[in-house]
């Protein structure tokens, strides 16, 4: 193997072993689940609905009680985009106000509701 060649080779495995260095690094630190996450994955385990719309300030508030957490909600939006009328689901489940929270026993929760509250109805565990 000439010089040249044996450059290759060793330049070759120094940038796979920084990759793999980078790989590991960057799967290893992972954004750690908090007990928000998991009180709202509880939450959809169970069942429960929440019916909302992207213009109601009181459903944006709920929303921020499980902060970044809000993205694993069991959410259905109600509103049409242009925000003038309600969509087909919401009508056939009879949601009339907003944020309504609809449980597997058919019992709801209506306008902003504690989380401690949510915790109570479906057992799910309130991260202290």
């Amino acid at each position: 193997m000439t010089k040249k060649n044996k450059r290759k080779v060793i330049g070759g495995i120094i940038v796979i072993l920084a990759l793999l260095g980078f790989l590991t690094f960057f799967t290893a630190v992972k954004k750690p689940v908090n007990g928000l996450d998991t009180f709202a994955q509880c939450l959809k385990k169970q069942g429960v609905i929440f019916y909302g719309a992207f213009w109601c300030p009181h459903c944006q508030r709920q929303k921020s009680l499980f902060a970044s957490a809000a993205k694993d909600l069991p959410y259905t939006e109600c509103s049409t985009p242009d925000g003038k009328a309600q969509l087909s689901i919401c009508i056939q489940n009879n949601i009339h106000i907003y944020p309504t929270w609809v449980f597997t026993d058919g019992s709801r929760l209506t306008g902003e509701t504690p989380l401690d509250q949510l915790a109570s109805k479906t057992g799910c565990v309130l991260p202290q």
